[in-house]
């Protein structure tokens, strides 16, 4: 029989915050981490604003000499992951065995900021002057490594790489080998750092992101008529994940439990959903299924919800097509609106905030939700947070290549 797996622990680096109670306070309150790009000279780009992170100093966490031979999508989840621990009343791995505490952190792109750095290097002053930590510093999966090196976890440890269904992918798996029983305590999510010249001109060039610079705080507007493409955002989200019985047995917090898992492929294009939503409907459908829930049983769903054209139009056609005349029902929002697109973090952090929302009754709103779409006509929970206790929800994650993840989770009930 199959484990029960719940959260007991969180950390977020994000551009509305970098400590839990930040973050969730500027969730449930609506407010903006977007604003124009500090890192370089936007001059040539039609795209000029992100949400930053403008808090964070890697010396909190580590020394200088560490923190050099990380990019910064690394830092990130070292330092998330070192706070998500502390959430948990953790921060002491020595009373458990390693070898049953394992890492999943996934990122989309990895250490860009590095390779950018580095090709320049080449370039101006030849192959010699490459970094020796070139590679270990800009390979995606060493976010996992470097968390499983600081705290000494030597159980179960992979990567997710699937995009924007990164994180999403990141916690499924990781909860997958918690029920399996091969290991007690997964940290688990993702992270991301793709605030660069080079990832900024390749989105810029896509025609994905919004131009919408003289007013960043309202660039970021899912399922608003006038939305115009993603906002970038950068940081990471990790969640301590644990047996049912090996966090009852040391007193642990519980925020939620995490009950079911889907990802599909949509086997279509390149970039662009499948029509309808159908790949993204499937994925919902199969979480529910392993979770043993009915549509019906969900009460809000944290949407992928991007501000793009056709991923709001068809991740609304896809709730539709699963929930029937319940999508009328349901309670939906994507709060990108306010961190915006943290691309492979975007599961972890938003997991995060279902988590949350499950726990205190109250589901964040979708900020700058001023001009309805006919063609996305559900309950967006608009511009402000509502009080609800619900007792399931899911959340989805949708990434180019056609990866489609959902995660189900709900209110800790003891049995």
């Amino acid at each position: 029989m199959a484990k029960r797996v719940v959260i007991t622990g969180m950390g977020v680096i994000s551009p509305i915050g970098s400590d839990v109670p930040t973050f969730w306070n500027n969730v449930i309150t609506g407010q903006s981490g977007i604003g124009p790009v500090t890192r370089f000279d936007t001059s040539d780009y039609p795209t000029k604003i992100a949400g930053e992170v403008n808090d964070f100093d890697p010396a909190n966490y580590m020394d200088k000499k560490e923190a050099r031979r990380m990019d910064r999508f690394v830092q990130f989840a070292v330092a998330a992951s070192k706070d998500a621990l502390t959430h948990a009343d953790l921060e002491d791995l020595s009373s458990l065995d390693p070898n049953r505490v394992g890492v999943y952190i996934g990122s989309g792109i990895g250490g860009i900021s590095t390779l950018e750095e580095e090709h320049r290097k080449l370039l101006e002053k030849g192959p010699r002057r490459v970094s020796p930590f070139f590679i270990p510093m800009m390979i995606p999966n060493m976010a996992a490594g470097q968390v499983s090196i600081f705290l000494g976890a030597k159980g179960p440890n992979s990567a997710a790489i699937s995009a924007c269904a990164t994180g999403t992918n990141a916690v499924g798996d990781a909860t997958k080998i918690l029920e399996r029983g091969e290991a007690d305590v997964m940290i688990a999510g993702g992270t991301e750092a793709t605030i660069t010249p080079m990832a900024f001109a390749g989105f810029c060039s896509a025609k994905a992101m919004s131009t919408h610079n003289d007013e960043p705080q309202k660039a970021s507007r899912p399922f608003d008529k006038e939305r115009d493409g993603f906002v970038m955002g950068e940081g990471a989200g990790i969640l301590i994940l644990e047996t049912l019985d090996h966090a009852l047995s040391r007193g642990a917090k519980i925020y939620a439990e995490v009950v079911g898992y889907g990802m599909t492929g949509d086997a279509h294009h390149l970039t662009a959903p499948a029509p309808e939503g159908e790949g993204a409907g499937r994925a919902m459908k199969s979480a529910l299924a392993s979770a043993g829930l009915s549509p019906e049983d969900i009460g809000y769903i944290n949407a992928h919800g991007t501000s793009t054209d056709l991923n709001d139009k068809f991740e609304t056609m896809a709730i539709k097509s699963i929930f029937g005349d319940h999508a009328y029902q349901l309670a939906i929002s994507s709060t990108k609106s306010m961190h915006g697109h943290m691309l492979g973090a975007t599961g972890g952090i938003e997991a995060i905030i279902t988590a949350l929302a499950l726990k205190e009754g109250i589901l964040p709103p979708t900020i700058n939700y001023e001009h309805p779409d006919p063609e996305c006509d559900l309950d967006y929970i608009a511009n402000e947070s509502r009080k609800v206790q619900v007792r399931a929800a899911l959340s989805n994650s949708l990434g180019f290549g056609g990866h489609n993840a959902t995660l189900a989770l709900k209110a800790y009930e003891e049995s």
